[in-house]
C-alpha cells in the first residue's frame, strides 16, 4: 500500500491509472480499498470538511441513489478530511435535513494521507485536518470511478459552491458498464435505452454478425445500433 509523505509530490489518479490502495478508518470499521470494493464497482467522492452545507446536500442524495447503485453491484464510499467521530455527528444532520439516512461507509482523513494519495492535496499540506478550513480544503472535491480491475474508469471534480450531479454519476456508470460488456460507444447526451455507437475495433463483417438487424451509417466511422440488450 502506497502513502503520501510531505516531500513527494501526488497528481490525482487518471483514467485507466490503478486506484492507490490504502487502510483506513471508516464509519463502518477499519477498511482496505481493493480488499473492499471486490469484484465489484466502486464510487469514492471526497469532501473538504464535515458540516458543510453543499456536501450535506450530496450525501443525503447519493443516500437516496445507494439502491439504484447497488442494483449495478456500485458500492459507494465517502471522504471527508475530519476524524470518523464528527462524521457520525454530521450523518445526524444529514438524515435530519436530506431525508436519507447514510448507510455507506465514510473515511476519516484526519492526517490528510489519502487526500494526498489522490492528488487532491500536495504533499505539503501537514499531516492534521485541525485548524484547516473548508477553503484550504477546496481541492478535495473529486469524484473517482473505480472498475472491478482497480483501475479508474472516471475522475470528476467540482467546486465547493457547486453542488455535483449524481444522476450523472449513474449514467456514466451505465454506460460504463455497458461499453466494458460491448464493444459500443455511448454518444452524447445518452440515456439506457437510447441507440449506441458500434465500435471501431468492430468491421462490418463482425458487425453484420453481432448485429443481424442491422445499424444505420452516418459515416464510415459513426455506426449507430440499438442498444445491445
Amino acid at each position: 500500500m502506497t502513502t503520501a509523505t510531505a516531500n513527494e509530490t501526488y497528481t490525482v489518479p487518471r483514467i485507466n491509472d490503478t486506484a492507490p490502495d490504502f487502510t483506513a478508518e471508516t464509519t463502518q470499521g477499519t477498511i482496505r480499498l481493493h480488499e473492499w470494493i471486490g469484484d465489484g464497482w466502486a464510487i469514492l467522492f471526497s469532501h473538504p470538511k464535515d458540516f458543510t452545507p453543499v456536501c450535506t446536500t450530496e450525501l443525503g442524495y447519493m443516500a437516496k441513489l445507494q439502491p439504484e447503485f447497488a442494483k449495478r453491484n456500485t458500492k459507494i464510499i465517502g471522504l471527508s478530511v475530519d476524524p470518523v467521530t464528527n462524521h457520525s455527528k454530521w450523518a445526524a444532520d444529514i438524515e435530519e435535513t436530506q431525508g436519507a439516512k447514510v448507510n455507506y461507509p465514510m473515511i476519516g482523513d484526519p492526517q490528510l494521507k489519502v487526500a494526498k494519495l489522490y492528488g487532491m492535496l500536495p504533499g505539503d499540506a501537514g499531516e492534521t485536518s485541525e485548524g484547516r478550513t473548508p477553503n484550504d480544503n477546496a481541492t478535495v472535491r473529486t469524484v473517482f470511478v473505480i472498475g472491478p480491475d482497480k483501475k479508474i474508469k472516471l475522475q470528476l471534480s467540482y467546486p465547493m459552491s457547486t453542488g455535483r450531479n449524481f444522476d450523472e454519476i449513474l449514467r456514466v456508470v451505465d454506460s460504463l458498464q455497458l461499453t466494458a460488456k460491448h464493444q459500443v460507444s455511448t454518444p452524447v447526451n445518452w440515456k439506457p435505452g437510447d441507440d449506441v455507437i458500434i465500435s471501431g475495433a468492430v468491421s462490418n463483417e463482425e458487425a453484420a454478425k453481432k448485429y443481424p438487424h442491422g445499424w444505420k451509417t452516418l459515416k464510415p466511422y459513426l455506426r449507430v445500433v440499438a442498444q445491445p440488450k
